[in-house]
């Protein structure tokens, strides 16, 4: 099972294996605090897109079908954390974003869902 979380909010024995899936690090956040069990970047939007989006909510959509395609180039990132679900049980995709709908572990956890279905 995937789950995400705000890397600003405790962690919790139910978050299960935490994965940090942003490119980086979460400012003012120390590693005890962030209580991390992997830090995988390689999942993360390239710099480039990461930057043209801004987090803009005009831009989410064409963002969105970018980033998939990111996904789509990069099937490696992808089973290696589909594979981490199936060694442990609950993922928490950790990121930092302030807005949890508009945002791309919104994309990366739908993504996920779908690639560990089948």
């Amino acid at each position: 099972m995937f789950a995400m979380k705000r890397v600003y909010e405790t962690a919790e024995h139910t978050d299960g294996y935490r994965v940090l899936v942003d490119r980086l690090w979460p400012r003012g956040m120390s590693k005890e605090r962030a209580a991390i069990d992997w830090w995988d970047k390689d999942i993360a939007p390239s710099a480039e897109l990461r930057k043209w989006f801004a987090h803009r909510a005009d831009r989410f959509e064409e963002f969105s079908r970018q980033y998939i395609e990111e996904l789509d180039a990069h099937p490696e990132a992808v089973q290696a954390l589909v594979q981490a679900e199936h060694e442990h049980g609950t993922i928490t995709l950790v990121y930092a974003a302030k807005d949890p709908q508009i945002n791309h572990v919104r994309v990366l956890l739908e993504y996920l869902q779908q690639a560990s279905a089948v």
